[in-house]
């Protein structure tokens, strides 16, 4: 049993149970930056996204027919690249309204400013960082290049074609050939752990999965498909990218079908050259560390070393299968939903309009139930990443418990969503809002108040057992994109939502008797309406 298992049932108990340092407090005034700083690179702008009308939610999460998998085999250009990454992880706008969140005192000074994205992160750290390595069929130099959110441009990191490190890193073969543009997933723990600390490890697997479903989302609407690897040589894509192996990780790699690219027949790896040896190409930029002072901490170290233990072996296919989620029984109380509205609003409107609702809503006006239906069918589609360790068809890692308050049609209620039908199937009849808000953290949310509570809920322990410690970030990568998917078909459905990490999972896990089928609830997605004409300030026309 690997240290993954361990970290995992602290993360449950976390709760009553603090993790080490038990004692710690961030320093905010010592922060890093949401992002790296190459300050001596050379910045390239990307163009500006374009809305496309015909590029809908609703194509992203159910494809063309209505049914997934989304995506018609098209390529990337550099617009569609550059539209996709702007309105991921883009900025995009201003948070300035009036909520219940903590920070809410700091966001009007322009150096405390919270600027909105098309992904959710969690406590807005944003700590992914996205490497482009670009290969000769694109329109830029070859070489490595990396995202700047805030000027929505690359920086030149390494020039010269390493695309062929990418694919041996990845294993080579038949499907990778022809591909010569990738795009890298890696996270500097340090942009999470000064607030987190050792709960960071389990914050950015997630955060790595709600950026890989608004990509999958933005890319299936504009008729192109994603699948993204976990499993890789990430030693070797580390010093490819100048990494620190102890304070940085490569979560996930995202190959790219480009314009124009030539379809060479497969190859096999190349062989890796000699870490420090002058064949070995390697970024030799240094990002420019914000923060006076910076920590590790043990528990992380740990785990991210259990993570790159075999990292390059990927799991035989079929080997995730035994590690699904449960089939949701036959029978038992049922209540039927409508069926789900079309999620007809651009892909692009709907990311730059996701938002947390953070303590505005209020249930004076019952939530249709054709609203819970369409949501969770967008949470249904999301069940997958179409990874390279998931079988396609086989079905997601993750099913849904459904805490009714204010639906109309639903009787308050503890329910099981079964994807199938659309059903939800009665666990426990009666009002959980005080269950609800006695066991959540934090003061920012009234989930009495929500129409419903929705939980994710995964047998995290059943992936580890299958396919090892590094399936830890594969099941909160789908997680994570599950939030991602909630958050996207709210905004285009008009409805307010929020998601959050800080609940008693013990007491989660009894009230839905997880134990009897080993899963365990790893988030908590409010949905309703909130109360009307709320405070804002409209930062673009000031």
């Amino acid at each position: 049993m690997g240290f993954a298992h361990e970290y995992a049932t602290a993360i449950v108990r976390r709760g009553r149970y603090p993790m080490e340092p038990a004692d710690f407090v961030p320093d905010w005034a010592d922060r890093p930056r949401k992002g790296k700083h190459f300050p001596g690179a050379a910045a390239l702008p990307l163009p500006q996204a374009v809305t496309d009308p015909e590029a809908s939610v609703q194509r992203g999460l159910f494809g063309p027919g209505g049914t997934q998998p989304a995506g018609t085999g098209g390529a990337f250009t550099l617009p569609l690249l550059a539209g996709m990454l702007q309105e991921s992880y883009g900025l995009v706008g201003r948070r300035l309204a009036v909520q219940a969140n903590s920070d809410l005192g700091t966001l009007p000074m322009y150096t405390q400013a919270n600027w909105s994205r098309g992904s959710a992160s969690g406590g807005g750290l944003y700590p992914v960082g996205v490497h482009w390595v670009a290969g000769p069929s694109g329109p830029l130099t070859p070489g490595v290049y990396y995202y700047d959110t805030p000027r929505h441009a690359v920086r030149r990191l390494l020039a010269g074609d390493v695309s062929g490190e990418v694919r041996a890193a990845l294993g080579g073969g038949a499907r990778l050939a022809g591909h010569d543009h990738f795009l890298v997933l890696g996270v500097r723990f340090w942009q999470n752990a000064f607030k987190y600390n050792s709960f960071c490890y389990h914050v950015v697997t997630m955060d790595t999965g709600a950026l890989l479903q608004t990509w999958r989302i933005w890319a299936a609407a504009h008729g192109l498909r994603l699948g993204p690897a976990f499993w890789f040589d990430e030693a070797r894509l580390g010093r490819l990218l100048g990494l620190e192996q102890d304070e940085e990780g490569v979560f996930a790699v995202v190959p790219l079908a480009w314009e124009g690219a030539p379809a060479p027949a497969a190859a096999p790896p190349a062989a890796a050259p000699e870490p420090g040896s002058a064949a070995a190409p390697r970024v030799r930029h240094a990002d420019q560390e914000r923060s006076r002072v910076t920590m590790t901490f043990e528990t992380v170290r740990r785990m991210h070393a259990a993570t790159l233990d075999r990292a390059a072996e990927r799991p035989a296919p079929g080997a995730l299968d035994a590690a699904l989620a449960p089939p949701v029984p036959d029978g038992g109380d049922r209540v039927a939903l409508p069926a789900p509205r079309p999620l007809d609003t651009p892909v692009s409107t709907a990311l730059r309009a996701r938002r947390s609702s953070f303590g505005r809503f209020q249930a004076t006006r019952p939530m249709p139930a054709e609203d819970l239906s369409t949501v969770l069918a967008a949470v249904a589609a999301a069940g997958t990443l179409d990874s390279d360790a998931e079988t396609p068809g086989a079905g997601s890692l993750s099913r849904s418990y459904v805490f009714a308050n204010h639906v109309d049609g639903v009787a308050p209620g503890t329910y099981l969503h079964d994807a199938r039908d659309g059903t939800l199937r009665l666990l426990k009849a009666g009002p959980s809002g005080a269950f609800l808000q006695e066991n959540y953290f934090l003061a920012n949310y009234n989930l009495e108040q929500a129409a419903a509570v929705v939980v994710p809920a995964a047998r995290t322990h059943a992936v580890l057992d299958a396919v090892g410690d590094r399936g830890y970030r594969l099941v909160n990568a789908v997680v994570g994109g599950i939030s991602q998917a909630f958050y996207t078909a709210s905004a285009a459905a008009g409805l307010s939502c929020g998601v959050a990490l800080g609940f008693d999972a013990i007491s989660f896990t009894e009230e839905l008797e997880l134990d009897a089928t080993g899963e365990v609830p790893l988030l908590i997605m409010m949905i309703g309406h909130e109360r009307p004409r709320p405070a804002g300030f409209r930062h673009e026309i000031a």
